[in-house]
Formats: C-alpha cells, structure tokens, sequence
C-alpha cells in the first residue's frame, strides 16, 4: 500500500522516466530499502502464522481419530490465534507506513508544498504488477550487495523547484519594497521636518529685519546661505524620491512577472493532474477488481450452502 503511495508522489514530482519505476536513483534506492524491510516483516508475520499451525499440531494432534466436535473446537481456537496475529500485524503495518508518509510530508513542508495522494491509485492492476515485477528481479538476483545509499538510509529534503524559487524571490522582493518605503517614509518626516525649520528660520529672519534694520546685509546673507541649505536639501530629497520611484517601479514590474510565471508553473501542475486523473480513469482494472471480488463472493456462497447440506 504504502510502496504505491511513494510510487504515485514520485510520479507527481517527477513526470519522467528515470528508473524501473519511474524515480531517480535515490529516490529507487529508498524504496528498494523499504521493500527489504516490508519483506523482512511479511517473513515474520508468515513464520508466525506457521507456528500456531505447528502449535496445534504438536498440541492436539495426538489421537488417530477426532469427532466432528473436537475437529470443529481445533479449529476455532486456530482460526482465533491466527486471525489476532494477522489482524495486530496488518495494525502496526497500517501505523509504520502513516509514519513513514508523515515523514516525506514534513519534508515537502519544508518547501511549502501540498501532495496529493489518490488512494483508489493504490488498486491499478498495472502498477501494482510493475511492482511486483520490481520486487522479484531485485530480490531473486544472486550475489547482490546492498548499496550504500541503503546500508543507511536517510530522507534528503526535496531538491528546489521552480515554484519554491519564484515564491522566495516574490517574498524578497516584497521585503526589498517594503524596505524601501520605510525609507521613503522616513525622507518625507525629514523634509517636511526640514520645510518647517526653514519657515521658522524666516519667521526670525523677519523680526532681526524688522528689530534691526542696519543689519539689513548680514539678515540678507544669511536668508541666502538657508535658502541654499533649502535648495540643496530640496534637491537631495527629489532626487531620492525619484531613485525610489524607480526602484519602486522596477520592483513592481519584477513582482508581476513573478507572479505571471508562478501562475503559469501552478497551471502546469495543475494539467499535469489534470492529465493523471483522466489516465486513471481509462484503466479497467478496478472494473476488474470489483468483477473477481464478486466471483469470489458468490464462490464463497456456493459452498457455504454446501457445508450446510
């Protein structure tokens, strides 16, 4: 179950033939590791379903001749300890393959992704044979030593994609805009700071004139050397106002065609579903799943009449 799920976010995140199964390397490599360790369990599970089968016959089998009674009793105490080991350890298969799902999540996290995952994917007649096609050409090779990407495995995080690296660059640009208006905020306060220095410079300009007409010349110099001080504060101020405005204007002209390629990689992700979904829906081996279950069924039907008579 869980080996499919891989296969199918493998597919998603990378369209093309690489390997046996349509991953890379590593990416074949992990799932190599976790068919050695699902083999390793399913080896225990059947060694134990075996020894209650031993159990009994060493246990009960004793006698030459049962009843129907003590035949019927053997095998209920059977069915019961078999069924509880199967049932505990489809339990903890179900729980070691939500872990090993959570930990390929968290990694996507990382890079703000969102997987997808079709569970009625899992049942597709074909993958599933590819798989076990897989499985019995690694496993039946003789001679074959382990990697050492599988002596010890270890998740890697998922290599950048395009749409990480536009959203990192629409985050930085957005900080390098707001940045740039706090600073543009902040030359406003000092201008208008400034403006007000100078109407309060000529308020006192005024009343030394007015107070004192015989230094007429040396109030006039020094309206002079202020009004140049303004002037050349002026100056400065629209010329960071203009490198701002452009800078501004570059910035925003950067974030749309940002945004114009994130939405086109989005709708590309988005066909490319689009187009695996319309693929499922064209295979017949869930029509044929649903066709077998239901010969079995009616088999099992047959002969539960059949012990009844």
């Amino acid at each position: 179950f869980l080996l499919i799920s891989v296969l199918y976010l493998s597919l998603c995140l990378y369209p093309y033939p690489q390997a046996e199964l349509g991953l890379n390397e590593h990416h074949q490599n992990e799932a190599i590791n976790y068919m050695r360790f699902a083999r390793f369990k399913r080896g225990l599970c059947l060694k134990t379903v075996d020894s209650c089968f031993q159990d009994l016959k060493d246990s009960r089998l004793v006698e030459e001749t049962f009843t129907v009674d003590e035949v019927i009793d053997m095998l209920d105490g059977l069915q019961t300890v078999v069924h509880s080991e199967v049932e505990s350890e489809l339990i903890n298969t179900t729980y070691t393959n939500v872990l090993l799902l959570r930990q390929l999540f968290s990694q996507a996290e990382k890079w703000y992704l969102k997987l997808q995952t079709d569970v009625s994917e899992l049942e597709n007649r074909e993958l599933l044979e590819q798989v076990a096609e897989f499985e019995k050409s690694e496993f039946t090779s003789l001679n074959k030593k382990p990697s050492a990407d599988l002596i010890k495995p270890k998740l890697a995080p998922l290599n950048e994609g395009g749409s990480e690296l536009l959203n990192k660059t629409v985050a930085c640009l957005q900080e390098e805009n707001e940045k740039l208006k706090t600073r543009l905020k902040t030359l406003e306060t000092q201008a208008t700071a400034a403006l007000d220095e100078k109407s309060k410079l000529e308020k006192s300009l005024k009343d030394l004139q007015m107070i004192q007409g015989d230094q007429k010349t040396n109030a006039n110099q020094d309206i002079t050397e202020l009004e140049n001080k303004v002037a050349a504060l002026k100056c400065q101020f629209e010329k960071t106002l203009n490198d701002s405005t452009a800078n501004q204007k570059y910035l925003e002209e950067n974030l749309v065609t940002t945004k114009h390629d994130l939405l086109k990689v989005q709708d590309q992700l988005s066909t490319a579903e689009k187009e695996l979904e319309k693929k499922f829906q064209q295979t017949a081996a869930y029509r044929n799943m649903k066709e077998i279950l239901a010969k079995k069924n009616e088999q099992i039907k047959d002969l539960r009449k059949k012990l009844s008579k």
